[in-house]
């Protein structure tokens, strides 16, 4: 399909790499990570071959929620660095082929931003969603102002109004999509991307992208609102990017997006096709997820399927107009290393993830198997529920085998490290050509070296179980075998020519045979 809206060419094949930046590198010695760390990073990240990394929120917030409340648009946390270190950070990233993208929280402020505390004393301001008496999730002002404001998710976090779709005689406070607060914050979003892509960042991945509009059946004006964005980018920064936190990229990519991340949640789906493939019942665990076993887990119990049939659903919706992105995990999931997974069981899923046509996006740390760490106590807003904590898949970044993991010479750091006697590093799986971490290196490198493995390769599923075999563009043949017992299959065609990668597969004019942690990628 040709697309009407094209894809940036850096971005069509990208492969993403996701940095929680207060657990990344940390330079100044306060236990936190900063720019400036992740800028001395920078040469690991163009040695493993990623091409666009994007951040965690790096703006000014009182970091109630980790960043993603944010008091100026404007400006960036000091515990980060200036603006100055953040341009300088993306000039040397685009030196090294290395894209930079922030993460705009577009929804809400915090409650400390200027616009808020304007709002709170002035009844005619319109920024936020103000009801005149108390409301289901509204709370009281803080200010002059009487009345009740609406919030996105924690109390601190008031909705900017961009306005509702439907009107409703018993809510007056509802206003139109082109009401003048909502005309006002869509002209604030184009000035604080403008601001930040005239210093060199590349694009962004907005929070809660689907949230902006509310009572919007269908996203249908969340989409106009974003379509009208995309507009302004296509004719002002035609390279920049706008990846979206919305979990379902079919609606996404119609609504302006280059591209979607699969989720553990959003959608018709409700984020299962995710959760079916790496969810194992540990680390964050929302209360109402069904317990149901993931195909990448070593019982053999997982269906392939639900995630088979969900991507083929949005693939054909969104046709060459975008691009669905598949993580590893992320800041609020667990990592692939969680619970009873071993590092044996995650090879077999970097090598469906790489060779898969998404576009894969890789959370800090997974490519050394780091793992989630249960039982941290709660940082920035960390913890949501009994079996929510996020914290665990945020612990600082493990460089080496010193006491600080190279993160740090600070005695207390924003988390706790992983105790684990045998945690992974950097520089032990750098030194060892046999590691997970090179593993993952030589599968970016393929991928970049056959386009047929990448986002645009045609798939051909030819056993939809264990193992999985599949096809990409009828010439390769990748064979993923996740659980712990063995399988044979007959051969699905000629044998190959050639193998790529393996470990425990071979495959011949009259079978195939996979161990158990398995995988095999050949050439045909």
């Amino acid at each position: 399909m040709t697309p009407t809206r094209p894809v940036p060419a850096w971005l069509s094949d990208a492969v993403l790499y996701q940095i929680y930046p207060q657990s990344f590198a940390d330079s100044d010695g306060d236990g936190i990570g900063d720019f400036a760390g992740l800028a001395e990073r920078l040469e690991y990240l163009a040695w493993l071959g990623v091409d666009a990394v994007w951040l965690n929120p790096c703006f000014a917030s009182p970091f109630g929620d980790a960043g993603y409340d944010v008091s100026d648009y404007l400006a960036t946390a000091p515990r980060y660095g200036d603006a100055a270190a953040l341009a300088e950070l993306a000039d040397r990233a685009r030196r090294l082929g290395i894209r930079v993208l922030l993460d705009l929280v577009a929804g809400h402020t915090s409650d400390r931003h200027p616009w808020f505390r304007a709002a709170a004393d002035d009844p005619a301001d319109h920024r936020y969603i103000w009801a005149d008496h108390p409301a289901e999730r509204f709370v009281r002002s803080p200010g002059r102002r009487p009345g009740w404001y609406l919030p996105n998710f924690f109390d601190f976090q008031p909705a900017l109004n961009f306005g509702y779709a439907r009107p409703d005689p018993a809510e007056p406070w509802r206003q139109g999509v082109d009401a003048e607060g909502p005309r006002a914050n869509r002209a604030a979003l184009r000035g604080i991307m403008a601001h930040w892509l005239g210093l060199g960042i590349s694009g962004f991945r907005v929070d809660m992208a689907s949230s902006l509009v509310k009572d919007d059946p269908g996203k249908v004006e969340t989409g106009r609102l974003w379509n009208g964005l995309r507009g302004w980018l296509d004719a002002e920064h035609p390279d920049a990017a706008l990846l979206a936190e919305w979990g379902d990229p079919a609606r996404s990519v119609a609504a302006g997006f280059h591209a979607d991340f699969l989720l553990q949640f959003g959608g018709d789906t409700d984020g299962r096709p995710l959760r079916s493939l790496w969810h194992n019942g540990a680390g964050t665990d929302q209360d109402g997820w069904p317990s149901e076993p993931c195909y990448f887990d070593a019982e053999g119990k997982g269906d392939i399927s639900v995630f088979l049939d969900a991507w083929r659903t949005a693939d054909r919706a969104v046709g060459g107009d975008g691009r669905i992105s598949l993580p590893t995990s992320n800041h609020d999931f667990s990592r692939l290393a969680c619970g009873p997974r071993t590092r044996d069981q995650l090879a077999p899923a970097f090598v469906f993830q790489l060779t898969w046509p998404t576009l894969p996006a890789v959370y800090y740390g997974d490519e050394i198997g780091m793992r989630y760490v249960p039982g941290l106590p709660d940082v920035e807003g960390s913890v949501l529920g009994p079996r929510y904590n996020r914290a665990g898949c945020r612990t600082p970044m493990q460089w080496d085998a010193t006491e600080g993991a190279g993160f740090s010479t600070a005695h207390r750091l924003y988390l706790p490290l992983d105790d684990a006697p045998d945690r992974p590093d950097v520089a032990t799986q750098r030194a060892d050509p046999g590691s997970l971490l090179h593993l993952v290196r030589r599968l970016i490198a393929l991928r970049r070296a056959h386009p047929a493995l990448g986002a645009d390769g045609p798939v051909d599923v030819l056993h939809a179980g264990y193992p999985l075999v599949y096809t990409r563009g009828g010439r390769f043949l990748v064979v993923v075998n996740p659980r712990r017992d063995p399988a044979v299959l007959p051969a699905p065609g000629p044998a190959p020519r050639r193998t790529l990668e393996a470990r425990g597969v071979t495959a011949d004019a009259a079978e195939i045979r996979a161990e158990g942690f398995s995988y095999g990628v050949f050439e045909l």
